[in-house]
């Protein structure tokens, strides 16, 4: 194993266990079913991603292991990710909350839909990948990146940030949490918030961005926003 690999699925690792913490230190049980499912889902699609790049394009997988806020050149972006973190943190440790106090009910269907709106979001986070190698986890253009119209790209002009909303919507829902659905509003707007600052950094140094937004309308949902 390279270098390379071993830094992405050392991150991977390192991520499982704190999202494991996040998870069931709140919640103080390991008897959290919806817990284990949605732990055991995200770390199989999210390890499935990572040996995906490592094989068939490790150039896209340095990009993504350099990430978070520390990784970020801008500072705006610093801040935005710094919050951005703390928002996915709140995204799991609500529903752990909520669980441990029987805040709010979800019913065993609706938290396997849940299950699956993050499978669903990380495959178009996939699609994303394979369309565009250049989605690097932090804001920068590359000297050989150029606008990519095709694929999910022609549907809106962020799809990796769409698929990610859809897996955040599931996370709640998935952990059989309704309280969690107020995490995912104010990570919403983060992402918004860095969304529309990256594209005022994209319409200045990337080649093409401009023309690109007039013929793909839409950031985030079709015929919405």
């Amino acid at each position: 194993m390279n270098e390379l690999n071993k830094k992405a699925f050392g991150g991977l690792l390192f991520f499982i266990i704190a999202l494991s913490l996040l998870l069931f230190i709140p919640v103080w049980t390991f008897a959290y079913w919806q817990a284990w499912v949605f732990l055991i889902t995200l770390s199989i699609c999210v390890f499935a991603i990572t040996m995906y790049l490592a094989f068939y394009d490790p150039a896209l997988l340095q990009r993504r292991v350099m990430a978070g806020a520390i990784a970020e050149k801008d500072k705006k972006q610093k801040l935005i990710q710094f919050i951005a973190q703390i928002a996915f943190a709140l995204v799991i440790i609500i529903p752990s909350l909520d669980h441990r106090f029987s805040w709010s009910h979800v019913s065993t269907p609706i938290s396997l839909i849940g299950d699956v709106l993050v499978v669903l979001g990380l495959l178009i986070v996939f699609f994303v990948f394979k369309a565009n190698t250049f989605t690097s986890a932090i804001i920068e253009v590359d000297k050989k990146q150029q606008v990519v119209s095709e694929g999910p790209y022609a549907i809106v002009r962020h799809p990796m940030y769409a698929g990610a909303m859809l897996m955040l919507f599931g996370v709640p829902l998935a952990l059989g949490s309704l309280w969690g659905l107020t995490a995912f509003l104010f990570i919403t707007l983060v992402i918004i918030w860095r969304l529309l600052d990256e594209e005022k950094y994209l319409e200045k140094n990337l080649k093409g961005y401009r023309e690109y937004e007039n013929k793909v309308r839409y950031r985030l949902v079709p015929l919405l926003f």
